[in-house]
């Protein structure tokens, strides 16, 4: 692959074009998963894919920025700032206290897009209790996972969904 003749924006924006393709596909897929066999099975599958797909890109990201596991709070912080939709989406983490972390998805491209067409939001939570207790339990095992909201649930304004993470 020849990246060395690209600007350093040049590298950004494919950064985040290469979000939005992996994105794309993911959409996709459950499309037609969703109507060739209902969003019940769509959803199921889907669950069972990021069970191990959380796992594989906390360890990818981890080993990219040398973040040993049991890492803590600190290291899932790090880590959930490299996950391929934070180049895409709009999110925001909050510490209220030093075992405590939330992360918030203050825009999310999935739920926008929705949106725009008019339709009802993608009911994702069964999927992300999947997707963020496994990476942050990838990072470190000690630490548990809370939905605060998360679609079909009402959510405010400033959040699409919203995590707790704790460790003791």
């Amino acid at each position: 692959m020849q990246l060395n003749h690209l600007s350093r924006e040049q590298l950004e924006l494919l950064l985040v074009d290469f979000a939005k393709r992996w994105l794309a596909h993911d959409g996709l897929w459950f499309q037609q998963v969703e109507k060739g066999h209902g969003i019940a099975e769509a959803i199921k599958l889907d669950v069972g894919a990021w069970e191990q797909f959380t796992v594989i890109e906390a360890k990818r990201i981890m080993a990219f920025l040398s973040i040993e596991p049991g890492g803590g709070l600190p290291a899932l912080k790090q880590a959930l700032k490299y996950r391929l939709y934070a180049f895409i989406n709009e999110q925001q983490i909050e510490e209220p206290d030093p075992n405590t972390l939330i992360f918030k998805m203050v825009d999310c491209r999935v739920q926008s897009a929705r949106r725009r067409k008019k339709m009802p939001e993608f009911p994702c939570k069964p999927v992300g209790l999947v997707e963020y207790s496994g990476f942050a339990q990838t990072v470190d095992p000690r630490i548990r996972t809370r939905c605060l909201h998360c679609p079909p649930d009402q959510h405010p304004a400033d959040s699409v969904c919203a995590w707790e993470f704790t460790i003791e």
